[in-house]
């Protein structure tokens, strides 16, 4: 290629110009081929050089212009140029010595119509040491890269699966089941149940087990977020978009769940002019941030929670009816530990082991005293309070057993007036012991009632529905 003339034209200055055209574009990838670094060597059918680079001649010491026309094993020591011009298989990653210097080379069979067979050679590597350096750093970044796969996949999946809801009553296992067929369909998922049932625990679940596992669980609580924010939050903003706002801008949680769950916590408490933009982004998956003029799309699966009757708040005004059907496609109605108390002994158990773990101290079993005070007493706070109790007889413990005189004051009364099966003593007691804790919440907040709700993990409507009951009046002094 290189040793082409111009002929002499005899066709005008048409030929001139199509020669001309020609030789420009031989130039071309002449130039290209010689501006690789590592050597290129072609021949035809017979084993003969027709292109030579020019970096592989700096590499041998000689010139291009001398190897041109000459068969290839009189230049390269070793080559299978020809070999693979016999055979027209290629021979790609091999190796071959040349000054004694293992190399790894490819030899490529090329056919062009007309013009036969020719063979691309190149050095890949111009020491197959390159190649063991270059396989261990590709082995440390695939690791690191399955590494940080994990860690991503940890942070933003969910934490909690089926495995973690604990218990073997009739009814658990009928949710769990109903958390399955659940986590199959793409529909929205409203989960109802009284405070401290575990409801994120059941979204969670529902969110692993579905085909968004790997993808995103964004989580809100709607009661804890400040209205004017909550816009915001959900949808994300522009830079600027109003006071305060970051100049860089901010994602939304719907943005965020892309491909994945979105859990609402304490729906019943969104605000009714948030509620029809809520709907919109349900039936649409698309939105637009704050200040913003376009629309964002995003494929998410929305998992809704609340301990209040939304049939009641849609009856009273303030919960859309649209969106309450909207959102009640797939219902989860999580039970009270109360009506499950055959769960309690293995829930107990459970939680005593994770709690140990977390604060480092030792296991400690229960007395069958303790189980039967646990297994009459109506627990209106559920789970959390079940854990909280536990927590609090974990630091009281001095041996390797749980005994009545380790449970609080007010449980012990319990467990004496348990003997006498006195229902009405028992549920005197146990509003006595609510009225208190009310009380005591309430004054350690200085009397703000929505701080002692939320001390209390209960919704402010129930705080004061408990106060009504319970006949509590509140007077400073």
């Amino acid at each position: 290629m290189r040793q082409t003339r111009k002929p002499e034209t005899a066709d005008g200055c048409h030929t001139n110009e199509i020669i001309e055209d020609l030789h420009k574009r031989i130039l071309f990838y002449e130039t290209i081929l010689d501006s690789i670094r590592n050597g290129i060597m072609i021949t035809d059918r017979r084993g003969k050089v027709i292109f030579f680079s020019k970096a592989y001649a700096d590499f041998l010491g000689i010139r291009p212009e001398e190897i041109l026309g000459k068969h290839c094993a009189e230049v390269i020591e070793n080559t299978r140029m020809h070999i693979v011009a016999e055979t027209g298989i290629p021979e790609i990653n091999d190796t071959q010595s040349i000054r004694g210097q293992e190399m790894v080379v490819q030899r490529i069979p090329i056919r062009i119509d007309g013009q036969g067979l020719f063979v691309f050679g190149q050095v890949m590597f111009k020491d197959v040491r390159d190649v063991h350096t270059l396989s261990s750093r590709l082995s440390l970044l695939e690791s690191k890269v399955e590494f940080y796969e994990r860690e991503l996949t940890d942070l933003r999946s969910s934490k909690y699966t089926l495995q973690h809801i604990i218990g073997n009553s009739r009814g658990i296992l009928e949710l769990k089941q109903l958390a399955v067929r659940a986590a199959e369909i793409d529909a929205p998922v409203l989960i109802t149940g009284e405070s401290g049932t575990g409801k994120e625990l059941f979204a969670h679940a529902i969110h692993y087990a579905s085909k968004r596992r790997l993808y995103p669980f964004i989580r809100l609580n709607c009661s804890a977020i400040p209205r004017e924010l909550l816009e915001a939050e959900l949808f994300g903003y522009e830079p600027g978009a109003f006071t305060g706002a970051s100049n860089k801008g901010k994602s939304g949680k719907f943005e965020l769940a892309h491909g994945g769950s979105i859990f609402l916590d304490e729906i019943g408490d969104l605000p009714m002019e948030m509620q029809p933009k809520l709907l919109r982004i349900l039936e649409e998956k698309e939105f637009e941030h704050l200040g913003g003029n376009h629309l964002i799309k995003s494929n998410f699966r929305l998992i809704a929670a609340t301990h209040e009757n939304l049939e009641d708040l849609v009856a009273r005004g303030k919960f859309r009816k649209d969106l309450f059907y909207r959102l009640n496609v797939i219902p989860v109605s999580i039970l009270p530990l109360r009506e499950r108390i055959e769960d309690l002994p293995l829930l107990a158990e459970h939680l005593m082991k994770k709690l140990s773990r977390e604060h480092g101290t030792k296991m400690a079993s229960f007395s069958p005293a303790v189980m039967q005070i646990f297994q009459s007493y109506p627990w209106p706070g559920n789970v959390r309070e079940l854990s909280n109790i536990l927590e609090r007889i974990l630091f009281a413990l001095d041996g390797d057993q749980t005994q009545v005189r380790h449970l609080p004051l007010f449980m012990q009364d319990l467990g004496r007036e348990s003997s006498k099966q006195d229902n009405t003593m028992l549920k005197r007691l146990r509003d006595d012991m609510e009225k208190e804790t009310l009380l005591h919440t309430i004054r350690i907040s200085n009397f703000n009632k929505n701080q002692a709700a939320r001390l209390l993990g209960i919704h402010r409507t129930s705080l004061y529905k408990k106060m009504k009951r319970l006949n509590i009046s509140l007077k400073q002094g």
